[in-house]
């Protein structure tokens, strides 16, 4: 396996340390090296950008943005015994205080990533470097300033902003609407991105952030903030960069072996075996305990419901490549499926490795990356603005694209019962319909497609109030405008007394 992707150094780690802290606290000191001292050299900037993509990865235990995707949504219920990490079963029955832990945990991880770029682009243009290396790498700190924000604000909503390092006066701040963040914030920094990026990272630079990933960002950001038109226009540039494709086997998107595929757009990159931890510790969290596991963030029944199937009952093949469930194989060259690993019946397969490849003993030392934006949902985002511009005929070219792919399994995947040929009845495309009927084919297209990606819960939400409600009917704790987002950590609440 080619070990040239872009991860973090131990060097990285005892000089940057937590430099912007929790609280984006005023501290001069970077490890044994003040910011004047520190930003001096090209070397400097390339180590400070690494600083800022560390903050990305699931190596740290409580990046728990799976929690608020998929946990507060109708694919997964908690998991896990009974009683253990009991916050997360707060925010599973929507009984959420400021003091939630989660809450805690994702505020540090995620303003953390927002104090390492703020930090980075303070003092990058005072450096005495090849002027455009300088502008690749505050087009990638700004891509990473805004995926960390894009989480916050869906997260939390209206919060303080930074966009550059605070005076201990200024980390007194109201919070900013949402509305704006996205616009002033998130949407400029995207844009500077795209323009400042390179189209591909290769070799040593691969896993960093590309002109596509922006891209990809701003449309999904567009999206949220219903701006059709420019949603539209972001994706089909990506669209037509022709830089990205569909991979014929879906379940190759979540395989250690074909990981950074052409599928992929941005990922949260991971390696095993490395010293200091960059292993992906999704893998245990997720896993059964048979396997040495916490068995967290498990399937529903909405969810696997939620699949099509023929008339002969053959399932659309991304289910199983989702789920374990009974009377299936748990990974193709392994054991069948035991429903009592989890108090659902079901357990989710994207970030778990069978233990031929990660043993027992090193299960939280995973290496599949978190695949934040793929191929497919751009094309399910393209789709999504054509058809709220009333272009419903051109909306389902690109859904159905992506039924296309789901159907064609069989032609590719060996493993697969009857490979070789496509089941009767199997994911057809859609043909026609009204722009609500497309829409609905849209919105349960990203369902299964995206299923246990951490996206879910914020597409409940922007879809409003009345889809909200159906879909969590089964949470009777559950009120729309109380829990669209969620409250800020009391630990802030303390310290920042503007709020």
């Amino acid at each position: 396996m080619k070990r040239s992707y872009f991860y973090i150094s131990t060097m990285l780690i005892i000089l940057l340390g937590l430099s912007g802290c929790k609280k984006f606290l005023d501290e001069d000191l970077m490890g044994q090296q003040s910011d004047k001292q520190f930003f001096q050299t090209a070397d400097d900037a390339e180590l400070a950008l690494t600083g800022i993509y560390n903050v990305l990865s699931f190596a740290n235990s409580d990046n728990r943005i799976w929690v608020f995707g998929d946990v507060a949504s109708d694919d997964a219920a908690k998991g896990g015994i009974p009683g253990d990490q009991a916050d997360i079963g707060l925010i599973d029955d929507f009984v959420v205080s400021t003091e939630n832990g989660n809450l805690e945990n994702v505020w540090a991880i995620y303003y953390e990533g927002v104090s390492r770029a703020n930090k980075l682009l303070d003092h990058i243009d005072n450096i005495d470097m090849d002027p455009v290396r300088r502008g690749k790498i505050k087009g990638e700190a700004k891509f990473l300033r805004a995926y960390y924000y894009y989480w916050l604000v869906n997260i939390f909503g209206d919060i303080p902003v930074h966009t550059t390092t605070p005076t201990p006066e200024e980390m007194q701040k109201p919070v900013t609407p949402i509305n704006q963040i996205f616009v002033e914030v998130i949407q400029a920094d995207l844009i500077d991105a795209a323009a400042l990026l390179s189209d591909e990272q290769t070799g040593a630079n691969l896993g960093r952030a590309t002109k596509g990933a922006a891209n990809s960002l701003l449309s999904k950001v567009y999206l949220f903030q219903k701006k059709y038109p420019q949603a539209e226009a972001k994706a089909l540039e990506v669209v037509n960069s022709g830089l990205y494709d569909l991979i014929h086997i879906y379940k190759e998107n979540f395989e250690a072996a074909t990981k950074n595929n052409s599928e992929t757009v941005f990922a949260v990159q991971h390696l095993s075996g490395q010293a200091p931890w960059l292993g992906n510790r999704l893998n245990q969290w997720f896993a059964p305990r048979v396997e040495n596991g916490y068995g967290f963030n498990v399937p529903t029944q909405s969810f696997v419901d939620a699949f099509e199937k023929t008339a002969e009952d053959i399932y659309d093949p991304r289910l199983d490549y989702t789920v374990g469930r009974e009377g299936h194989h748990w990974f193709s060259d392994t054991a069948m499926f035991n429903p009592e690993w989890s108090p659902t019946g079901y357990m989710q397969k994207k970030y778990l490795q069978p233990l031929n490849e990660v043993p027992k003993e090193l299960k939280a030392d995973g290496e599949l990356n978190y695949v934040f934006i793929r191929y497919a949902e751009v094309l399910l985002i393209l789709a999504e603005a054509l058809n709220e511009q009333g272009n419903s005929g051109e909306a389902l070219v690109y859904l159905n694209m992506i039924r296309k792919r789901a159907r064609e399994s069989y032609l590719y995947d060996k493993d697969l019962p009857g490979y070789g040929t496509i089941p009767d009845g199997l994911l057809p495309d859609v043909i026609s319909g009204s722009q609500s009927e497309v829409r609905d084919a849209i919105r349960h297209e990203r369902r299964v497609e995206l299923g246990f990606e951490f996206h879910r819960y914020f597409d409940i939400i922007r879809y409003g109030p009345d889809y909200a409600y159906e879909a969590l009917q089964d949470k009777v704790n559950f009120n729309y405008e109380k829990y669209k987002h969620f409250p800020i950590p009391q630990s802030e609440l303390d310290t920042n007394h503007e709020i």
